[in-house]
């Protein structure tokens, strides 16, 4: 097939949703299709690097004034100020580009399809209408908010926005009606599926995130482990208000207080602007590493004890199944994305809410696997086959060509 995949990120290394128009693209460049790839051309150095075989049929969304002046007045504002309101005008001029370097794309080259990974917000419109060929969009993952007591952690300007996103979500979707034209919608969730603001005729649930089983394979039960000793946690992620890494410092230093004899400590496996007062607080048995690569990590997180994720507005958590994946069992919020991957017999899940004794709980199940290393060991297993089972990206790839082949037809 001759397939047109578009997205604004398209990045390995840049974490989160930036990953899935890539995947998709090198995977399906290496199935034998006809891939070509429209993304910004903050991804042109990777790209160009990293994937050579991709590069020469990538066109790049270039920076105009317009964004430029956009991002030098956002930057006067706060963090979440900055993000919603000036990061998002951004993202609408870097879309309509998208869509005319697209509608180019279709005038002068035939195609089987048009795929939009991302945005994975199920409320934000898609520029891609009137094509004239079918478009598939997703997996989309969304509509989350705040655990109970937790949305004054935004400021009332951040929340401001994000309502008023919401509520013009509909009308935005009308005056950009990708999403109601479009072949298919993918959505993660239910949770997602409730949060479009349309109705169409053909959702379907399919997973956002997999695993590559190359990079994150357990270790032969023999290996043993380079790192210090002790009960080591693990933390992977943009170091962002959200991901509660304060919370997360709390429970260490409560489980630490409490068992002293243990030797727990936190890897952060990540970068962001928490980062700046996690390491002048200087809190014992806290090493913060900066960005890895995929590679990296798994090095890192080989071996651990627990990986930890207790996020306030996790829409997904590809981090868990990655952690799983290595056999490392997994202990995160029972909110959101991690309480759809996670069960009873693969980690432990602590509910936010009440947040006066959110870190405390915490604590208790750093200390429950601490002190039952035979459930750990049961935990780490069983997550390993759930995330073969479920999440390969290979599979997820086989499902996607399915899905490119019944629009098509």
């Amino acid at each position: 097939m001759k397939i047109l995949i578009a997205g604004e990120n398209a990045s390995a290394r840049k974490g989160g949703e930036a990953i899935l128009p890539l995947k998709y693209a090198i995977m399906m460049q290496r199935r034998g299709h006809d891939v070509v790839l429209v993304t910004h051309s903050r991804n042109r150095e990777e790209i160009t690097e990293d994937y050579p075989a991709l590069a020469s049929v990538t066109h790049f969304i270039e920076d105009a004034a317009s964004h430029r002046f956009l991002w030098r007045v956002g930057d006067k504002f706060s963090e979440a100020l900055r993000d919603r309101l000036f990061g998002n005008l951004i993202v609408i001029l870097s879309a309509w580009d998208m869509r005319r370097i697209v509608r180019r794309l279709l005038r002068t080259d035939k195609f089987d399809l048009v795929h939009q990974p991302t945005p994975v917000s199920p409320a934000t419109p898609s520029p891609l209408y009137g094509l004239g060929v079918p478009v598939v969009i997703g997996p989309m993952n969304g509509g989350m908010s705040y655990p109970p007591g937790f949305a004054t952690r935004e400021g009332r300007a951040a929340q401001f926005f994000l309502k008023l996103g919401r509520m013009t979500a509909r009308a935005a979707n009308r005056l950009w009606p990708g999403k109601a034209q479009a072949a298919i919608l993918l959505v993660a969730n239910e949770r997602t599926r409730r949060a479009l603001p349309l109705v169409h005729g053909n959702t379907v649930i399919m997973s956002e995130n997999g695993v590559d089983l190359d990079i994150w394979a357990p270790p032969s039960p023999r290996t043993e482990s380079a790192h210090r000793k002790g009960f080591r946690l693990v933390f992977m992620g943009r170091m962002i208000a959200w991901k509660g890494l304060d919370l997360t410092l709390q429970a260490l230093d409560a489980a630490r207080l409490r068992r002293p004899d243990l030797n727990i400590t936190l890897d952060i496996l990540g970068d962001g602007p928490e980062r700046a007062w996690i390491e002048a607080s200087g809190t014992p048995g806290v090493y913060v590493h900066g960005f890895l690569t995929q590679a990296e990590c798994a090095a890192r997180l080989t071996g651990a004890n627990a990986l930890i994720l207790n996020s306030l507005r996790e829409c997904g958590g590809a981090v868990i199944l990655e952690a799983m994946a290595l056999g490392v069992p997994v202990i995160a919020s029972d909110w959101g994305g991690p309480s759809e991957y996670v069960t009873a017999e693969t980690g432990l899940l602590v509910h936010p809410a009440p947040p006066d004794s959110f870190a405390e709980r915490l604590a208790d199940a750093v200390l429950y696997l601490a002190d039952t290393p035979e459930v750990a060991a049961a935990m780490g297993e069983a997550g390993s086959a759930r995330a073969r089972a479920l999440y390969d990206w290979e599979d997820l790839a086989d499902r996607m060509e399915d899905i490119y082949r019944k629009v098509r037809a």
